[in-house]
């Protein structure tokens, strides 16, 4: 099958349930493989897509090339968050953001919300007892429990947060295949998310707390303070990576430790193996299976030319289990010793927030599995209709 025909075939209900076998097809291939059309090349080896993520002759889709695909853009509210915001911005105007930014998430401020984890999953974990017998796992702990640490980071009151998510998932969706046709939804979450965050600034610069929302208000350097765009951009931006990411990490490692007991129950008696589950976990059923990039200058990829201007698929999830790179690399071995997955990106565009969202991971696998030595999948989980995304919308699980 050629690599074309693969990816659509990825962009089947079938494919976006199970693409795995459509990514082993495209390793026998080689790393990467030429394409026509919408992009020049789909990357998936796991050596040429490091290199990819790393070079700065490859960007991240911008207002600049986005303008060229569809013009009109700024016209959608979504869009305008989003392009605001450092996941898609190059250049010095990126490391600006970022720097400002990333010092917020610091080894010590992620360290210092350690207890507020503890405290999230321990009342969540009482939910559930409480509950008793079959629950939605992703309704009851996965989305409620990233929802809540970030909403304590940002300083969103308790009250406000379950209102947050469905409105930073649709303006997300909008980056999927086919999110075009989302833009109704999206702009409108993205107009009351924008006037919910300007109000909330407004207060926070009247009276200040410890919180990023405060943070971040009066956050610049040399005096070049956030614009108001960017301020709203990225506090949208640090709640939807926040806990979409979180939420996919926590329902997808779940299944898989569900499926395999015994792995289940060693991670059980040895509570200390958590950091090498959680890597394996996101490598296995990384949350983010694809990105893409573009390129101003004439360039190539393990030998395949990419005309400037041209775009190029980079499958995030295939790398992540390229057997060239990893032994047995279908199956959960979380032993593994060398496991550099690609799930958080890397270089400049590396997730600000991976280190909170393992930690999270890392906390609340060891004593769900405690608290419920009977845990067990309730019926067939279902599946988000997405591919850049991968995950749950409902994990049926028997608390016992």
């Amino acid at each position: 099958m050629s690599a074309a025909a693969t990816l659509q075939a990825l962009h089947t209900e079938e494919g976006r349930r199970n693409p795995y076998p459509h990514y082993a097809a495209l390793h026998a291939t080689g790393p990467v493989a030429p394409l026509t059309g919408h992009y020049a090349a789909v990357v998936h080896g796991y050596d040429a897509v490091s290199r990819v993520l790393r070079d700065p002759a490859f960007r991240v889709l911008d207002a600049e090339k986005l303008g060229s695909q569809l013009p009109g853009w700024d016209e959608h509210p979504s869009l305008t968050v989003l392009m605001n915001s450092m996941m898609f911005i190059n250049g010095e105007q990126h490391a600006r953001l970022r720097r400002l930014i990333t010092r917020e998430f610091t080894a010590r401020r992620v360290a210092s919300l350690t207890y507020t984890v503890t405290q999230q999953v321990e009342h969540l974990l009482d939910r559930l007892a409480e509950h008793g017998g079959e629950v939605d796992f992703i309704k009851e702990f996965a989305y409620p429990l990233p929802s809540n640490v970030i909403g304590e980071l940002l300083g969103v009151p308790v009250e406000d947060r379950p209102w947050f998510q469905p409105h930073v998932s649709a303006i997300g969706a909008v980056l999927d295949a086919g999110g075009e046709n989302k833009f109704a939804v999206a702009d409108k979450a993205a107009t009351e998310l924008s006037a919910y965050f300007t109000e909330l600034v407004r207060q926070r610069r009247k009276e200040p707390r410890d919180d990023l929302v405060t943070v971040l208000s009066a956050a610049g350097e040399d005096d070049a303070p956030l614009t108001h765009e960017e301020l709203l951009s990225a506090l949208v931006l640090v709640f939807n990576a926040g806990f979409e990411t979180t939420t996919h990490l926590l329902g997808n490692g779940l299944e898989v430790l569900l499926r395999h007991p015994d792995a289940a129950q060693r991670l059980r008696e040895q509570p200390e193996l958590a950091a090498s589950y959680v890597e394996e976990f996101l490598r296995l059923e990384s949350p983010a299976q694809l990105t893409t990039r573009w390129t101003a200058v004439d360039t190539e990829i393990d030998g395949v030319g990419v005309a400037a201007g041209s775009s190029v698929l980079v499958l995030l999830g295939a790398a992540n289990r390229d057997p060239a790179r990893f032994t047995d690399p279908d199956s959960f071995r979380p032993e593994r010793l060398d496991n550099a997955h690609l799930t958080f990106s890397a270089g400049a565009h590396f997730c600000p927030g991976a280190l909170l969202t393992i930690t999270e991971a890392q906390i609340a696998f060891p004593r769900l599995l405690a608290r419920f030595p009977g845990l067990a999948l309730a019926g067939e989980p279902a599946y988000r209709a997405q591919l850049t995304l991968r995950g749950h919308t409902r994990l049926p699980v028997t608390v016992a």
